[in-house]
């Protein structure tokens, strides 16, 4: 990585940090974000704890970097729109198994080689990867898709010259699991997002 990749936290101790592929990640807590701090990135992680409404008062800010060609991962559920392209999430509602299946759209470098039966289940639970979907924008290429109607919990689009990445679930980096081929989420996910 090139430039270092910004983890927005809420103040705790993110357990990415100790991966041995987060070796550029730097962890700031969402309050402290600022031009300065985005000028110093190739990609901010949006986790799911984030403070949303402070983030859409940071939303020229954040459109600018990522106009200017800098990339953004959203982990969760959006409640506040704080960025262009960004809608409220919509949870699966009366859901069975079948609803939580994961399952491929297109290809994406972030989970290649990542066998979706182990998005689907982790210990034998499914529900972890996604519980719900957010309706993409215009243009956005879905990754990832929810039960038999592939509701979009993974997708890419384009603002600028950068792209903006959407995880409808837990954030992506808690979602790989020793032994399982989840386990190469996250040095694919901080190579694709600081290349």
């Amino acid at each position: 990585m090139a430039e270092p990749v910004v983890l927005l936290t809420m103040g705790d101790d993110p357990r990415l940090l100790d991966h041995p592929a987060a070796w550029g990640v730097r962890a700031l807590d969402c309050y402290d974000l600022s031009q300065a701090e985005l000028e110093q990135a190739a990609a901010v992680l949006v986790g799911m704890h984030a403070d949303q409404r402070h983030l859409a008062g940071m939303r020229p800010v954040l459109e600018t970097f990522v106009a200017s060609g800098g990339r953004l991962v959203v982990c969760g559920q959006v409640a506040i729109p704080f960025l262009a392209g960004l809608c409220r999430f919509c949870p699966l509602v009366d859901y069975h198994l079948e609803d939580l299946e994961v399952h491929a759209v297109r290809a994406h470098p972030v989970w290649a080689g990542v066998k979706t039966e182990d998005l689907t289940l982790r210990r034998g639970v499914a529900g972890f990867y996604g519980r719900g979907w957010h309706q993409p924008p215009p243009g956005a290429v879905v990754i990832n898709g929810l039960g038999p109607r592939r509701l979009p919990v993974d997708f890419v689009y384009r603002m600028g010259a950068g792209e903006v990445l959407v995880h409808g679930g837990n954030d992506l980096w808690s979602s790989d699991e020793e032994g399982s081929t989840s386990a190469r989420l996250v040095p694919q996910l901080l190579e694709w997002a600081a290349p």
